[in-house]
């Protein structure tokens, strides 16, 4: 039996410094060390022995089979780090090859005016508010002044779910929410960008789909000296220092008394020419104080606080401040058009 177990090692020792892969000396393992093996078969015999041999045959399995065990452990190192060096051979990069170029995007210019009319406004202590773009009734007209009946709940200007919600048709309905979540106690100072919805017919200045900013500030006496002087702070900032502004008499259901607020033709200067219809002027948005019966469905008292909200569209301010002469272009993803953005980062 002794001679046997030496055999068997000189054996595996042999097989296992001849194998050429893993899988190879993984399969001498098993034949060498497995249940089946020849080393196990020979030490179910050991009960043929004598007490005295016992022992000796024991030791010399174990022998046998850590001696076996070690040399596939080195052999098998040995082989896995002659693997990995001939695979990294094999995938060799060069690394003098040259780049292949990134293309490299820019900001929508829808996005870079939100973020310019936002970082503004919040200079000057506004916070920014947010609301559901599905809207209720009662939050998008009832809670602004515009009661059942009114031209502008009309079905064809808005795209209803239900008889009792809708895809809202401005950023308003954003106010009245804040407004309620005051309780009746001010200050508030928000500004509400984000998109709104109306049935429109596409052309060259409408869109179905377009985005809104409104403002609101409520406090105790405010006047509408405070609107005209918010409102040309933000003209001159996004214009140029240059710009003169002036408001005139308009109506909004929210809103008493209301205005629309002009700009001087960046073109012309004020002297008129054919952008500005002659006239040196250019409407870009309106506003008002804020009417007493919207202070008084969000619960403020009326007779305390008072205030004023204006909305514009970012659409019209970016079309105005780069040029762009069809609004459509901000919706078509052309990438001709979003290129002429990138160098104005």
């Amino acid at each position: 039996m002794e001679a046997k177990l030496k055999q068997l090692q000189d054996e595996a020792l042999q097989k296992i410094e001849e194998a050429e892969g893993l899988k190879e000396l993984n399969d001498i393992r098993v034949a060498y060390l497995g249940k089946k093996g020849p080393i196990t078969e020979v030490l179910k015999g050991m009960g043929k022995l004598s007490a005295e041999e016992r022992p000796k045959m024991g030791a010399l399995a174990n022998e046998v089979r850590a001696a076996v065990t070690k040399r596939l452990e080195e052999r098998n190192e040995k082989l896995e780090k002659e693997a990995v060096n001939k695979k990294l051979a094999s995938e060799t990069i060069d690394v003098t090859l040259p780049g292949r170029p990134v293309k490299k995007g820019s900001k929508h210019p829808l996005t870079k005016i939100v973020e310019e009319i936002e970082d503004l406004f919040i200079g000057m202590g506004y916070s920014i508010a947010e609301g559901p773009e599905v809207e209720t009734d009662f939050y998008n007209f009832e809670a602004l002044n515009l009661p059942k009946g009114h031209p502008a709940r009309d079905m064809q200007d808005s795209f209803y779910i239900t008889e009792e919600t809708l895809l809202r048709t401005h950023t308003s309905p954003v106010q009245a929410r804040t407004m309620e979540k005051h309780e009746g106690k001010g200050p508030v100072k928000v500004i509400c960008p984000g998109k709104v919805y109306r049935r429109d017919n596409d052309d060259a200045t409408h869109s179905h789909q377009f985005m809104q900013i409104e403002g609101l500030v409520i406090g105790e006496n405010i006047r509408m000296s405070d609107l005209k002087g918010t409102l040309q702070v933000f003209a001159k900032k996004m214009f140029g220092e240059d710009r003169e502004i002036r408001l005139r008499p308009s109506f909004f259901p929210f809103t008493e008394p209301s205005v629309e607020m002009d700009i001087t033709c960046k073109i012309c200067g004020g002297k008129g020419c054919s952008v500005c219809k002659g006239t040196g002027w250019i409407e870009i948005l309106g506003g008002g104080m804020v009417h007493p019966n919207v202070l008084e469905m969000s619960g403020f008292d009326s007779k305390k606080y008072t205030g004023f909200a204006f909305g514009m569209g970012p659409e019209r301010i970016a079309m105005l401040k780069y040029g762009i002469d069809d609004i459509r272009h901000f919706y078509t993803d052309d990438v001709r058009f979003l290129k002429q953005f990138q160098t104005q980062e």
